[in-house]
């Protein structure tokens, strides 16, 4: 005997994108290891307004920058 399940609806609202802007707390740095190779550094400001959202920002920076060299890890 077969099941009548009842209708399913699902509404998806589309939500605008916000500009990525740097946030000022969040500064990037070219810094150099032991070994001499030279390697890009952001850092975020512990102290400032918005913790959450430039956090994000950072950790988004990385895995773009990490998924655009590859080197994600390995």
């Amino acid at each position: 005997m077969p099941r009548k399940h009842g209708e399913l609806k699902i509404h998806v609202e589309p939500t605008a994108r916000k500009a990525t802007k740097r946030p000022k707390s969040v500064v990037s740095k070219t810094v150099a290891t032991n070994a001499g190779v030279k390697t890009k550094v952001t850092a975020l400001d512990a102290n400032s307004g918005d913790f959450g959202a430039d956090f994000l920002y950072v950790f988004k920076a990385n895995v773009r920058r990490a998924r655009k060299t590859g080197g994600g890890g390995k």
